[in-house]
Parts: C-alpha cells; sequence; structure tokens
C-alpha cells in the first residue's frame, strides 16, 4: 500500500520497556502509511499519543502524570482541536474506568489496534463525536510480521526485534497475561526477513525481545504435538535454530538476547550462544529471588538449586558471559531470613548487572491479595542494602577490565557500549577522543567512571 499524503501531524509520547517501544514504532508505521507526519514538537500534532505503561505502580504514576501533562500543554498554545490518545498497556487494561475518570482524553487504543492506528487516528479527527473514541480488544491476540511498517524511533545503528507476543507464566506479582495475552511466537522465517532488512540497512546491534524469549516457538511445537505432550524446549522451531538462522545473515552485527526465563534454559541454548560469535555473551535472566519459600510463592516454576546449577553451566559453557539480572525485595512474606538468603546470592554470585525493585502491590495479582504485606519502609531497606552490595560488585568487575583490549559499538562520538551491554539500561566506554558513532571499534579500557569505563580507540575515527 502507497503512502498517502494528508498533511496531518503526529506527536508521541512513548513510556516503559522496549516491548513497548516496538508497539510505538508499529503505530507510527501504520500512521505514516496513512499520510500522517511524525513531529518531535507536540504543540504542533493534530494527534498527541501518550503510549503507556501498566506494569507497576510506579510506572502507571508516571504514565498518569504524562497524560496530563500532555492535556496541560494543549491548553496552553497547542494547535486548535488537537486530540489527546492514550494507548499502550495502561490503556488496555484501564480504558472503561479511565474513560470516566480521565474525561480529558478523547480516545484509547488497544495493544491489538496499534495495526490499523492510521484508521483509528483518522475516525478520531473526522469525526465530531462528544464521548471518548474507545477501541480495546477484549484479549490481545495480535503479533507483529517482517513487513509490517514501522517507524524506527532507536538510533540507526541498533533495532528491537520482536520475536514473540504475550506470555504463559503464572508469576503471582505479574498481571501482564492479562493485558498482553497468551504467547504467541513468530516463525523463523518473519524474524530472519526482518533481521535481513534492518542489517541490509545499517543495522550494527539486533536485540531479540518478547515477554520471554527462551519460550520462542515452544507453542509453535505444542500445537504440532498436542496439546497432553509435554513441551520440549531443545525440540521444535526454537530460540536455538532462531539463533543460528540469524548468525547465518551476513554482516558484521550483534545479536542479542533480552528477557529470558530460568525456567527453560536448555544446554542446546547454551551451545547456540556459544557457537554463534554474532550472538554476544550477554544474557538478561531476571530471576527475582532466590530462596525457595520465595520463589514458590512468586510461582517462578523454578527453585534455587536449579537457578544455581544453571548459572555454573551458563558460565562454563559461555566463556566471559555477562549475566544481567533483577530482583524483587519486599514481597509478601519476606522474612529477614528470606532476604538474607538473597543477599548471599548476590555477594557469591556476583553478577556482572544487577537490578533490585521494591514490590509493587499490583490488583488482581495473586500476591496483592497475600497475607504478610511487607511495610514500604522495610522495602526500601532492603532494595537499598540489596544495591549497597551490587555496588562494590559492580566495581569491582569494572576495574578488573582495565587493560583489556575489546569491542566496542559507538552509540555517539563519545560514547559505547561493550557487548556486554545493553542499550539504555547498562554501563558506557567514555572514549579517549571522538570515533564514528554507529560502528564497531577496537578499544584498550584505560580506567573506571564508577560502572563505567574510559578507552582508548586503538584505529583512527
Amino acid at each position: 500500500m502507497t503512502t498517502k499524503t494528508n498533511h496531518r501531524k503526529i506527536g508521541l509520547i512513548s513510556l516503559g520497556c522496549a516491548k513497548n517501544l516496538v508497539d510505538a514504532e508499529i503505530v507510527l508505521g501504520d500512521a505514516k502509511r496513512h499520510g500522517y507526519e511524525l513531529t518531535t514538537e507536540t504543540d504542533e500534532a493534530d494527534v498527541v499519543l501518550v503510549n503507556t505503561c501498566g506494569f507497576i505502580d510506579p510506572a502507571k504514576e508516571e504514565s498518569i502524570g504524562a497524560i496530563l501533562e500532555a492535556h496541560r500543554r494543549r491548553l496552553h498554545g497547542a494547535k486548535a482541536g488537537q486530540k489527546l490518545v492514550v494507548g499502550g498497556c495502561l490503556s488496555q487494561r484501564y480504558a472503561a474506568d479511565l474513560a470516566v475518570q480521565l474525561p480529558e482524553v478523547d480516545a484509547f487504543m488497544g495493544l491489538d489496534e496499534i495495526k490499523g492506528a492510521g484508521a483509528f487516528f483518522d475516525r478520531l479527527l473526522d469525526d465530531s463525536r462528544e464521548e471518548p473514541l474507545v477501541e480495546v480488544s477484549r484479549r490481545a491476540a495480535y503479533i507483529p510480521d517482517y513487513d509490517t511498517p514501522r517507524v524506527r524511533l532507536t538510533a540507526s545503528h541498533t533495532a528491537y526485534v520482536k520475536i514473540a507476543e504475550g506470555c504463559n507464566h503464572p508469576c503471582s506479582f505479574c498481571v501482564i497475561p492479562r493485558m498482553r495475552g497468551r504467547h504467541r511466537s513468530r516463525t523463523i522465517e518473519s524474524v530472519v526477513k526482518e533481521v535481513e532488512g534492518l542489517v541490509a540497512s545499517g543495522v550494527k546491534e539486533i536485540n531479540l525481545i518478547s515477554q520471554d524469549t527462551t519460550y520462542y516457538g515452544m507453542d509453535l511445537w505444542e500445537e504440532k504435538a498436542g496439546p497432553r505432550q509435554p513441551v520440549d524446549a531443545a525440540r521444535g522451531p526454537g530460540l536455538p535454530a532462531l539463533l543460528d538462522a540469524l548468525s547465518a545473515i551476513p554482516g558484521e552485527f550483534w545479536i542479542r538476547l533480552l528477557y529470558t526465563h530460568p525456567a527453560h534454559w536448555s544446554d542446546d541454548m547454551i551451545a547456540a550462544i556459544a557457537r554463534n560469535p554474532k550472538v554476544v555473551r550477554y544474557v538478561d535472566m531476571p530471576l527475582q529471588h532466590i530462596h525457595d519459600t520465595m520463589l514458590d510463592s512468586m510461582r517462578r516454576e523454578t527453585d534455587s538449586g536449579h537457578i544455581e546449577r544453571l548459572i555454573a553451566r551458563m558460565r562454563a559453557g559461555i566463556p566471559g558471559l555477562t549475566i544481567r539480572t533483577t530482583f524483587i525485595v519486599g514481597f509478601p512474606g519476606e522474612t529477614e531470613e528470606h532476604f538474607s538468603a538473597l543477599l548471599d546470592f548476590i555477594t557469591r554470585t556476583r553478577f556482572e548487572r544487577l537490578g533490585v525493585f521494591a514490590y509493587s502491590r499490583e490488583e488482581e495479582s495473586r500476591a496483592a491479595k497475600m497475607t504478610g504485606q511487607i511495610h514500604g519502609g522495610t522495602k526500601k531497606r532492603r532494595q537499598r542494602e540489596a544495591m549497597l552490595a551490587q555496588q562494590v560488585i559492580a566495581s569491582e568487575h569494572a576495574a578488573s577490565q582495565v587493560g583489556e583490549e575489546l569491542t566496542v559499538l559507538a552509540d555517539t562520538v563519545s560514547l559505547g557500549r561493550t557487548e556486554g551491554d545493553a542499550p539504555d539500561v547498562d554501563c558506557r566506554v567514555h572514549f579517549t577522543r571522538p570515533v564514528k558513532a554507529g560502528e564497531f571499534h577496537r578499544v584498550r579500557i584505560t580506567g573506571t567512571r564508577g560502572y563505567d569505563l574510559e578507552a582508548e580507540p586503538l584505529q583512527p575515527a
């Protein structure tokens, strides 16, 4: 379909995770196909979309704040007749309630509706309705394909590729399956075609994302094997086969795995990373806790023994591996003994990258109804103690890299990242002199800046 021209402009405020960012790119892609022009000046826009996050309370509060700020701005000099639209997870989850509570909003769009965003905006602008336009599918089922129009919002050298959507996990603290539906994988052929196009356009870093990338393809195997057959992560069109197929694409680029779950790792996955040089030695694997009582209450489908053995196998099978993880402290029923076990695990395991979140009580989640809710002050103290322990580990890890020669991807002329650092969430490399942005450079690490590194480029910029 050819792009139309209607001279209408759309402004975007996108919040939340990389998965939400891809949704925003799809919205803009379909809007562009309908003739809309993206503007960074929201005051000039005919439509302002606030793409919200609804995962935890702080994210909800940020989203509501962004919505109200967008409304305030249009009351003071914005384009006449400007429409305010709310999309993303918050809209998917609460559209009916928000339509009553936020009369400032003109329309609410669900997660499945992003594929038809252009027509949605047309209806909103062409209709003189007084009540808000609300289009939210009851159960999310959409997943993009390789030819889905997108307007990429990342730097030209890095991109996120959503390989699956939805989640089948029963974690008691989380309501994502209610918002995003059951897990559904794209085909290997679809992902390969998308990555081929990105690499051809000059992308140097492919970040594979979904709610659980390690579950990739297992739903397709379930469909073939039947509902009563056990799911085997090493059979069928799974993640190892996808990594092999992507690594066969010509060109110099990184493949990065984000959002993996410890329950679905296999020796075949470890071997797939080890045998494919384009797959960076980096794994993002949220563990949430280590004490078995907490893991059971969180319904994490694994236990401490499995986690400890898995980490040992991963580090043995993938030399130079960087593991990024996250933990939740202050979960209902967490005692000082449980927290001490977590601190001991952090100290012993020495994760290269680690984040700690204070438990957020999510309505409609199983954990919200649990007894033994922890006082907010206790949650903050435990979060602080865990992060202080990690600061020492992270500083020592950074110092251990001084003198090494590494390949770094330059995000700007002065800042880059090692293969052990994902975009936006991890550490950075500060170059001692300018380099060419968007390219790989060999550097020698000369010092540290807290968690960050300083490096001398070994070739001319």
